[in-house]
């Protein structure tokens, strides 16, 4: 498929110096006759992006709120898109975030009336965002729960007929179901351990409907840092088994909220060992007929297993940190180097098991690759390197988690090595008006940069307030100012800072409040936006929500987004001369200006941001008073 450019190329002009005219043509004049304000900021933003492409570098791009950032890094996308004959990759923060730009009134849909632009855009979203039908299977036959029976019922009719594919159509995306809750979605979603390639249902899968619908794109695919870091770190081994990498070769990328680009580099380069996933998946080809060599074997594996983890948590942290401490002792690392060399002489006896068939080959191919995975895990773990561990607690089960080595090395040998032109796209990428933070964390040595400020006029528009509260006291001041019903986000720095809220909620304000988990994030933000609650709490939603007019009044900023004292930033800490300044203080500032961000989305809105500080928080005045557009008011 190719597409029209949206300008005619001549041999009198650069396809860069065309560019630079239909750009300005249609900032300064078509879009602005068609209702579109003319914004300054916006119209400098799109020609300095169009300046990164002919130069082929990374580029900084912050501008204030109401800039209109997506439309300025949409028109140089699509056409330099349609000039290259490959996609323009668009990477959100989150999948929520994705829904947020293609939607019904998104800039996408408004720019392609406007300007008579057939944009075809394609999302490509996270696996774990999708239904495994293999594991629906399994969900049916052991959980007794209505939901199972729902999302079986509404599966397409080619997916289980005997009809043609030809008729198939994408199915099976996380926002198909907005009334699972999180934990429900987890037992039928695409989990890791799952061998698509081995899958007698791949064909039929909507992950692969999906996949190969994104994958015929030459405009715009739009997918998640996280999604885009994982294809990053697969593409050389899934090229070396034969495999399409997960994401087309795109001619430019925009990392939109590019700030927390380095948390899903990190996210993605880590390897996890469950504590339930190994034994799970030994007792299912613990099959009648089974080899008596092979089946001591597992045993020894599954005693030794247990025996490491029991002991693991027995030395992690204590802390109520996400991501816990572990103290390597011997006796930690001798169980741990048994379960390696157990592993692999498993993996030899699964060779005499597969030549049986007694094993079904879907379920014997899943452990030899999960066992795999597992002896490369548990040998970090054990040996002596750089890597990064700690154990979390995740469904109720411990999760250790293993990361090889701090990301910035990796990140500039594999994506900002390339002559890919590359744009960060937010509010908020400088600290103390440098990029020096960021560029650091993600080994990016060359790069051009600008920064323009919002257009809005903060003073008339927006207060904030800082409100000194004693100890174990926000919940009281929030339900306080949550008493006249304004439209209201409550920004939390953790999953366990707003269930501690949550529990504080009297039972006759539930029906007042959504919090994020309860079900589909982005049926829980639609609803808000239509005012059928008028209080959402989210610890996910510091940046990209926009929610503009009366739908959004109030930000409550519940903690100081400060990092926690973990492993992970930990590493970080050791490798600043201060890591308050390096590490912790431009982390919570980035964090600070995105969440108040929230706020003011148009030149229409208004309203407060209530920060709550307690205990060493209210120490900090002087450091975040800077950060906001208006004066900060103290409160008590």
């Amino acid at each position: 498929m190719s597409s029209k450019m949206p300008f005619p190329l001549s041999k009198d002009k650069s396809f860069y110096e065309s560019l630079n005219d239909w750009i300005g043509d249609t900032l300064y004049d078509e879009l602005t006759e068609k209702g579109f304000e003319c914004r300054d900021e916006q119209i400098y933003m799109a020609f300095q992006i169009e300046q990164a492409l002919k130069e082929k570098k990374v580029l900084f791009a912050e501008a204030g709120v109401g800039t209109g950032k997506t439309i300025a890094y949409l028109l140089p996308a699509i056409a330099y898109a349609r000039y290259t004959g490959k996609p323009a990759l668009i990477s959100c923060a989150d999948e929520t975030l994705i829904d947020q730009l293609v939607k019904e009134d998104g800039d996408i849909r408004k720019i392609s009336e406007a300007l008579g632009l057939d944009i075809d855009v394609r999302l490509a979203k996270s696996r774990d965002q999708y239904l495994c039908l293999k594991r629906l299977e399994e969900a049916g036959n052991t959980i007794d729960e209505d939901y199972v029976d729902v999302v079986a019922d509404e599966l397409p009719e080619f997916v289980y007929g005997a009809g043609s594919l030809q008729s198939i159509v994408p199915y099976g995306e996380r926002s198909d179901y907005p009334n699972l809750s999180d934990e429900e979605w987890k037992t039928v979603n695409f989990h890791p351990i799952q061998q698509c390639a081995a899958c007698d249902l791949r064909n039929r899968c909507g992950q692969t409907i999906h996949r190969n619908h994104y994958r015929e794109s030459v405009e715009l695919v739009i997918c998640s840092h996280d999604f885009y870091m994982e294809h990053i770190w697969t593409k050389e081994s899934r090229k070396r088994q034969g495999q399409l990498p997960l994401l087309p070769e795109p001619s430019m990328i925009v990392f939109d909220e590019g700030h927390l680009l380095e948390y899903s580099a990190q996210r993605a380069l880590t390897y996890e060992v469950q504590n339930s996933t190994l034994l799970n998946l030994l007792e299912r080809i613990m099959v009648d007929g089974i080899r008596e060599s092979t089946l001591q074997l597992m045993e020894r594996l599954i005693d030794s297993h247990e025996a490491f983890f029991k002991l693991l948590d027995a030395l992690a942290d204590k802390t109520e940190n996400e991501r816990k401490a572990i103290e390597k002792t011997p006796e930690l690392l001798e169980i741990g180097k048994e379960v390696v060399k157990i592993s692999n002489a498993l993996l030899e006896e699964f060779v005499f098991e597969g030549e049986l068939y007694i094993i079904p080959a879907y379920d014997l191919r899943m452990v030899e690759e999960y066992l795999d995975q597992y002896i490369y895990s548990m040998d970090l773990f054990t040996s002596q390197n750089d890597a990064v561990d700690w154990l979390e607690g995740r469904e109720g089960e411990s999760t250790l988690v293993i990361m090889p080595r701090l990301v910035t090395d990796i990140l500039r040998e594999k994506l900002f090595s390339s002559n890919t032109p590359i744009v960060f796209s937010s509010a908020t990428l400088s600290v103390g008006e440098t990029f020096t933070y960021l560029a650091d964390g993600l080994g990016i040595q060359d790069y051009l940069s600008f920064s323009v400020e919002s257009p809005f006029d903060y003073d008339k528009v927006m207060e904030v307030f800082a409100t000194d509260v004693e100890a174990g006291g926000k919940a009281k001041r929030a339900l306080e100012l949550l008493e006249d019903g304004e439209q209201t986000l409550i920004l939390f720095k953790s999953e366990r800072a707003m269930n501690h809220f949550k529990e504080r909620v009297p039972l006759e304000w539930q029906d007042r409040i959504a919090f994020e988990g309860e079900r589909e994030l982005s049926s829980i933000v639609r609803d808000f936006q239509q005012k059928k609650v008028p209080v959402l709490c989210s610890y996910h939603l510091w940046e990209g929500l926009d929610i503009p007019q009366d739908a959004l009044t109030r930000v409550i900023i519940y903690d100081l987004p400060l990092p926690p004292s973990d492993p992970l930033f930990d590493a970080r800490r050791q490798h600043a001369k201060d890591p308050f300044r390096e590490v912790d203080l431009p982390f919570m500032l980035l964090r600070l200006r995105q969440g108040a961000g929230r706020l003011i989305r148009t030149s229409a809105d208004s309203g407060t941001v209530h920060l709550l500080l307690e205990g060493k928080e209210q120490e900090m005045k002087a450091e975040i008073e800077g950060i906001f557009p208006v004066k900060m008011k103290m409160t008590v």
